[in-house]
C-alpha cells in the first residue's frame, strides 16, 4: 500500500489580516513566507507561514477576512492543529504566552506534554513538547532554535462518520494505527514532523465553515507523477477527485472523505523560492499569473500589512 510522508500544509479561515500576521510571526515566531491571494477570490489575501524556507510539514496558510461570519468547529473539520516544539522549551512557551496575555491549558497528547490555547480568531492550537523532528533554523522575535516551532506535530480530525474516516486513513491513505486512548485513535505516517493524525471516534455534529475554522488539510507527495497516481487510487475507491490544480508553489488535487473532511494532496515541489529568493520570502505581494493584469486594482483593495519585530 502507498503511504504518505505526512502533512504538507493546513489552511484556515481567519479574521483581520494584521492580527493574523502578528500572532503567527510575533507570538509563535513562524516566518511569513508568502503574501499572495486566494486563487478563487483574488481580492482576499492568502498568507503562508512556516520555517525559514517553508518546508512541507511546517506550513500553516490562512485566508484572512476583515469581515466575515464566525465559524463553528464540528464534524468534517480539523479541530486542533498541533505544532512540535523542543522538549526543553516548555517553561519558555508558558512564560511567552503569559507575556502576551494568552490563556492556555496544560495537558497531555498521549504520552507527550502539551499546552493548548486559541489564536485571536478561535483556531484551536496545541504546542507539543517532543524530541521528534529537527530543530528549526529560523529565529525571530526572541525565539531561538532551542525554542522555535519545528513544524507540525499533527492534527486532530472530527468526523460525521468516524468509521468511514478510519477506513480512509487505514485502508486508502496507508496511515498506521499506533495507539488509542479514550475516544481518540492515533495514526502515524513516515516522516518525523507532521506525521500524526488523531481521529475522534465520537461522531460530531456538522461544523460551520467560517472564521476560526480549518478549511482543509493537505498531505504531501513528491511530485506530479505521484500526485496523479493518488488521483487514480482515490477514483478507483469511489472518491470524487478534483482536476489537478497548479498552485504555483505546488500542484494538487482535492477530495472530500465520507466523514466530511476536505483533503488536499500537494507536491513537495517546486516550493516557495520559485518566485522569491530565500532572503526575500514574504516581502512582496505575489500574484498568480492570471491576475497580474489587474495587480493595481487588487493592491488597492487589500489592507496593507507589515511584519513587526520587537
Amino acid at each position: 500500500m502507498k503511504r504518505f510522508k505526512g502533512i504538507h500544509h493546513i489552511t484556515a479561515i481567519v479574521g483581520d489580516p494584521q492580527e493574523n500576521l502578528n500572532f503567527y510571526t510575533e507570538v509563535l515566531g513562524l516566518r511569513f513566507i508568502k503574501k499572495t491571494v486566494n486563487f478563487d477570490d483574488p481580492y482576499t489575501y492568502h498568507f503562508y507561514f512556516g520555517d525559514r524556507v517553508g518546508k512541507p510539514g511546517t506550513v500553516i496558510t490562512t485566508f484572512p477576512y476583515t469581515e466575515g461570519r464566525k465559524g463553528k468547529i464540528g464534524g468534517g473539520q480539523v479541530a486542533t492543529t498541533s505544532y512540535l516544539v523542543p522538549m526543553a522549551s516548555q517553561d519558555f512557551w508558558e512564560e511567552r504566552l503569559k507575556n502576551f496575555n494568552i490563556t492556555y491549558v496544560k495537558n497531555k497528547s498521549f504520552d507527550e506534554e502539551c499546552i493548548q490555547f486559541e489564536d485571536p480568531h478561535g483556531l484551536q492550537i496545541e504546542l507539543v513538547f517532543s524530541d521528534r523532528g529537527e530543530e528549526s533554523d529560523w529565529e525571530f522575535n526572541g525565539i531561538s532554535s532551542k525554542e522555535a516551532i519545528k513544524g507540525f506535530a499533527g492534527a486532530t480530525l472530527w468526523s460525521l462518520f468516524p468509521e468511514k474516516t478510519m477506513n480512509l486513513l487505514e485502508e486508502v491513505l496507508g496511515f498506521e494505527k499506533v495507539d488509542e486512548k479514550l475516544d481518540i485513535i492515533r495514526y502515524k505516517s513516515t516522516d518525523s514532523i507532521g506525521n500524526i493524525i488523531d481521529l475522534k471516534t465520537t461522531p460530531m455534529s456538522i461544523g460551520k465553515m467560517g472564521i476560526g475554522t480549518v478549511h482543509h488539510i493537505a498531505l504531501r507527495v513528491k511530485d506530479e507523477e505521484e500526485l496523479l497516481e493518488w488521483s487514480n487510487v482515490l477514483k478507483e475507491r469511489g472518491f470524487l477527485v478534483s482536476p489537478l490544480r497548479d498552485r504555483k508553489y505546488f500542484k494538487s488535487i482535492y477530495f472530500r472523505e465520507k466523514g466530511g473532511n476536505l483533503f488536499e494532496i500537494a507536491t513537495d515541489i517546486p516550493g516557495f523560492t520559485v518566485d522569491e529568493a530565500v532572503e526575500e520570502l514574504g516581502q512582496s505581494l505575489k500574484l498568480p499569473s492570471q491576475y497580474e493584469s489587474i495587480r493595481d486594482e487588487i493592491e488597492k483593495s487589500l489592507v496593507p500589512v507589515k511584519v513587526k519585530e520587537f
